[in-house]
């Protein structure tokens, strides 16, 4: 969350990030109720100091004036009753309101609505142009016998699938490939829960909020399946007080990842492009509370992902998020999105965030710099790898003639060094 003193410095630069986020809060109604409870403490505090002086008194004063300070003490107690339940009420009601203040976005930030108006900044490699009528990923994933949605289906609803063969192996070798890479750049790769509770989820700006796109476990449990490593990751360290010497933290993580995928009835059905579950590689970054840190990390942990694109040799383009289409958390966001030929287009792949001290304050993740005072840290996260959108851009693209496909250099030695999988398909076309 923002710091509530950022908030009272600087409530319509707030105001005006949240309308560019479209998100609605309540700034004015969090100021009114902080002034409330700044008029109050002061109060409540020196009632409090009456009340240890009241009873340094009690020890030494005399039978009648014992009388007269008990009778002080009993009004004092049920004053200061009355305003600590008046506190505790203005602290639950600012807390509250405070959760849903969104983060401010960065000047950079391009305005808009939704994906549609993000920016794009980067475009790399050159689609590729076929000689013969592609497949898309379904139809090369079902004539290979390497994918089957209907049993996804009847196992576990729409939005599944199983892979098979060829294709699990390609799916591991993608996701191997992207923990490698992570790991030749330092990063400390963690095995996480995927089943976390709710403090997670909100720490990191999901709750409240995102209770709708998030699998829920029954009353006995309580626990909530995340739909990226960043949550359990970037929570690992809630509050701790790390020492700066300890910073950065860069950490990789594989998991399983959960959606709901609430309110996208009819929108992307067919296929493995919005799915309900699937496998991903997550960076994180856990940092010192220095801006131009922030930045450069996003640049590098951008950078860590489109070369795992390059070694997976797709062609992609990178985009500014608008406004409309950032997450309450973010100050800034670039999108990779990679060629998909049955698109005719590009998907998003990877999400590079930065978030400053936004997650770390509400995790309570603190660090102790050079000087010895406690500060907030700042966090970044990126996909390196997604499984499902890496696979369909993989076989579109590298699709040949035949229906064979040819895989990439870099994720040969995962599959056992062959240079093709899949066997002859029928010309279509």
């Amino acid at each position: 969350m923002l710091d509530l003193k950022f908030i009272r410095a600087n409530a319509e630069r707030v105001k005006e990030g949240a309308r560019l986020k479209r998100v609605e809060c309540d700034v004015d109604g969090l100021l009114r109720l902080d002034e409330e409870r700044r008029a109050l403490a002061p109060r409540v505090d020196e009632l409090r100091n009456r009340q240890k002086s009241g009873g340094k008194e009690m020890a030494k004063a005399n039978p009648e004036q014992r009388v007269r300070i008990l009778e002080e003490q009993k009004k004092l107690k049920d004053e200061l009753g009355g305003l600590e339940t008046r506190l505790s009420e203005l602290d639950k009601a600012m807390t509250a309101l405070q959760l849903l203040v969104p983060n401010v976005p960065a000047p950079e930030v391009p305005p808009g609505k939704s994906d549609a108006d993000n920016v794009e900044i980067e475009r790399v490699g050159t689609p590729p142009v076929f000689d013969f009528t592609p497949r898309d990923h379904i139809d090369l994933g079902t004539e290979q016998g390497w994918l089957d949605v209907e049993a996804g289906a009847r196992l576990a609803g729409s939005r599944n699938y199983v892979l098979k063969g060829d294709l699990a192996l390609l799916e591991d070798a993608v996701l191997r490939l992207a923990m490698e890479h992570m790991l030749a750049k330092g990063f400390v790769p963690l095995s996480v829960p995927t089943l976390v509770r709710y403090e997670p989820l909100l720490g990191t700006g999901y709750f409240p909020g995102g209770e709708e796109q998030t699998y829920k476990t029954d009353a006995r449990d309580e626990l909530y399946l995340v739909g990226t490593a960043e949550v359990p990751v970037t929570a690992l360290h809630a509050d701790e007080i790390l020492a700066h010497t300890e910073l950065p933290k860069l950490y990789v993580a594989r998991s399983a990842c959960y959606r709901r995928e609430a309110g996208t009835y009819g929108k992307d059905t067919r296929g493995i492009y919005r799915v309900h579950q699937f496998q991903k590689v997550e960076q994180v970054v856990i940092d010192v509370a220095d801006e131009a840190k922030s930045i450069a990390h996003h640049r590098s942990i951008l950078n860590n992902s489109k070369e795992v694109l390059d070694l997976c040799e797709l062609s992609y383009r990178v985009v500014n998020v608008c406004g409309g289409d950032l997450g309450v958390a973010h100050v800034q966001k670039f999108d990779i999105e990679t060629w998909m030929p049955s698109r005719n287009g590009f998907g998003e792949t990877h999400s590079a965030s930065r978030f400053y001290d936004y997650q770390a304050r509400r995790l309570n993740l603190r660090y102790r710099d050079v000087e010895g005072k406690v500060r907030v840290c700042h966090t970044l996260n990126n996909t390196v790898a997604a499984s499902t959108r890496m696979l369909i851009a993989l076989l579109e693209n590298h699709q040949q003639a035949d229906g064979t496909i040819r895989l990439p250099e870099a994720l040969r030695r995962f599959m056992g060094g062959r240079a093709t999988i899949g066997r002859a398909l029928a010309r279509k076309g």
